[in-house]
């Protein structure tokens, strides 16, 4: 016997289709769909045994499903194409069409088209669990619609080829009836497909929950607790209300922890802001003003977190719009919480010490650092309300003009409040009179100046007003404050004993321990390296001992004694006190000389009483 190419040809067809076909397994989940559609098909399956068979083919779905979610990544990048089966099949066809087998070449390629449809149907799988990872559930549904739109298209070809003609057929013949089983494999495999793709659009929220559950590496716990028979009873009736049991209990754990966390960032700020060095000297006084805003954005935190979980992991574009703009604000408010509290323990020190910078200009920095701040805040609130930033700061830009030659005034009041304050023309707490006012300041502000007058009124002056306007500050002095007053006495005293009393009051004006004189010692405020250029320190620091008793004048009805001399305090009630004991004494000094106090007084004569 010859042993010929043709021989060789079909000896080869036989090992390699007992090689492929000893062992065809697509895979575990399309083969046991196999074997349930094999069942379902048979004549001799009850109603009650094919009812059993549908709930078996929804449990392969579920816990192949499970299993996908649960090794996703793996899935994706171990994608099961049959690549080497299809090579070795194309090439047995190739064979078997030279050896000129016609039922050969059928039944693989009716396999072809099997592992052609399965791996555009793993394809469609992998597409879909990569769409998982979209932000919103409706971006993964226009992609889950998308990649299933792609399947159909390329699954047309496979519809469209019908084999019923070879069914009907009567072949015994084993290479036949291979054809047969490999048809109806392929007919169900069409069927799974469709399936699948209906399974995929009634379990989308399912699969999209369960993919955010497995990027915490949760899937295995949430499958296992979803598989618990009491679960399986309860979570009908939640998901009502959009949740279930791991719902439920991921809010409560979210709960707890956000509270711990808090409890944990309350002692970490207790014990470690301390040590920072520019927070060192107020640490107390300022984990206490943030305290009450951090509690309440561990709460804000927890709702947000509350409503993820409650939308499967995922945000929704208008709330996660509107805690951003709460996180804005919160930042906003802790900053300008930390810098005012700040702010406040400088004032505070500054104001018991001898500090070279003014309240009133640390005051007025920290409102425009607030004004900044609050600008910024806003800013930062528009931008997470998506408003266009760059519109907006064109748009001030171009209505600059407008807004500026509407607030000239302000402008003028701040340019005002600059004044005063480089100027040094008076601070806080300083006794002035300004256009018919007076009184003490309270506050200088960015527009204008609030003063309380003397008669307990609150009064606001535009800043502006200062730069025009003379003001008179009574505090600007550190010694002496003047008694002047003109003592009448009647003209039928005594010569000898006016000049007496004015020698008496001035000595006692000179001893007295109220009044400044030339000898009492006093501090300069500035250094001598500031007053170079100036003629008198005494004049710019409000010095003034100087001491006058002098016989004045002669007046319609008196002879005047001028007394004029300075109180040591500056301050009001001091004054009065010292210029009621000099009253006092200068009463004894009078009655001491035998001088009475003359007052107003009209003589009147009569001529003719005079000439007779």
């Amino acid at each position: 016997m010859k042993f010929n190419t043709k021989h060789f040809l079909c000896i080869l067809v036989i090992f390699s289709t007992v090689f492929l076909h000893a062992e065809v397994k697509y895979s575990e989940f399309i083969d046991s769909q196999i074997l349930i559609a094999e069942s379902m098909n048979d004549l001799n399956t009850s109603e009650k045994e094919l009812t059993k068979l549908v709930e078996k083919q929804e449990e392969i779905f579920h816990n192949t499903l499970n299993k996908l979610m649960i090794n996703k990544n793996n899935y994706i990048r171990n994608l099961s194409n049959f690549e080497r089966k299809i090579i070795a099949l194309k090439k047995v066809i190739a064979i078997n069409k030279r050896a000129g087998n016609r039922y050969a070449i059928l039944r693989d390629e009716i396999v072809l088209k099997s592992y052609s449809l399965i791996r555009n149907q793993n394809t469609m799988i992998r597409n879909v669990l990569v769409s998982l990872d979209e932000t919103t559930i409706e971006k993964y549904r226009e992609r889950l619609n998308e990649h299933i739109t792609t399947n159909k298209v390329a699954m047309q070809e496979f519809y469209d080829a019908d084999y019923s003609y070879l069914l009907k057929q009567e072949d015994e013949s084993k290479i036949f009836t291979a054809v047969k089983k490999n048809i109806e494999e392929f007919q169900v495999i069409k069927d799974i497909n469709a399936d699948v793709i209906s399974y995929l659009y009634t379990y989308e929220g399912a699969m999209y929950r369960l993919n955010k559950y497995s990027k915490y590496y949760l899937a295995s716990f949430v499958v296992f607790v979803n598989t618990v028979p009491i679960v399986e009873v309860i979570n009908p009736f939640l998901e009502i209300y959009g949740l279930n049991i791991i719902k439920i209990s991921i809010i409560l754990v979210l709960i707890v922890m956000i509270y711990l966390f808090r409890r944990a960032f309350n002692i970490v700020l207790e014990r470690y802001i301390p040590k920072i060095n520019i927070f060192k000297e107020y640490s107390h006084e300022v984990i206490k003003s943030i305290q009450v805003t951090i509690d309440k954005l561990m709460i804000v935190i927890n709702i947000h977190m509350i409503i993820n979980v409650y939308n499967n992991f995922s945000s929704l574009g208008s709330v996660e719009r509107i805690f951003n703009i709460i996180y804005g604000f919160v930042f906003t408010l802790l900053i300008y919480k930390v810098i005012n509290t700040v702010a406040v323990i400088k004032l505070k020190q500054a104001s018991y010490g001898n500090g070279s910078i003014k309240n009133d200009l640390v005051n007025i920095g920290i409102k425009i650092v607030n004004f900044v701040i609050i600008i910024l805040g806003l800013l930062i609130m528009l931008f997470f309300a998506g408003v266009n930033l760059t519109a907006v700061l064109s748009g001030l830009g171009i209505g600059g003009f407008a807004v500026a030659f509407a607030a000239k005034d302000t402008i003028s009041n701040f340019f005002g409040t600059l004044s005063i304050l480089f100027s040094d023309v008076f601070s806080q707490g300083d006794w002035i009179a300004v256009d018919g006012h007076e009184g003490v300041v309270v506050e200088i502000g960015l527009r204008v100046t609030t003063m309380r007058t003397f008669d307990n009124a609150l009064i606001a002056i535009p800043n502006g007003t200062f730069a025009s306007k003379d003001v008179k500050n009574w505090n600007k002095r550190i010694l002496g404050r003047r008694i002047k007053m003109s003592i009448g006495v009647k003209y039928d005293s005594k010569s000898q004993d006016i000049k007496n009393t004015v020698l008496q009051i001035r000595e006692m004006l000179d001893k007295h321990p109220g009044i400044a004189t030339k000898n009492t010692k006093y501090q300069h405020i500035n250094s001598d390296a500031h007053m170079a250029k100036l003629v008198s320190k005494d004049d710019l620091e409000g010095v003034k001992n100087t001491l006058l008793v002098f016989l004045d004048e002669f007046s319609d009805s008196s002879i005047n004694i001028l007394v004029y001399c300075f109180t040591k305090s500056v301050m009001w009630e001091d004054w009065l006190i010292v210029k009621e004991d000099v009253m006092h004494k200068l009463m004894a000094i009078l009655e001491q000389n035998s001088l009475e106090f003359a007052f107003p007084s009209l003589s009147i004569y009569n001529e003719t009483q005079v000439n007779n």
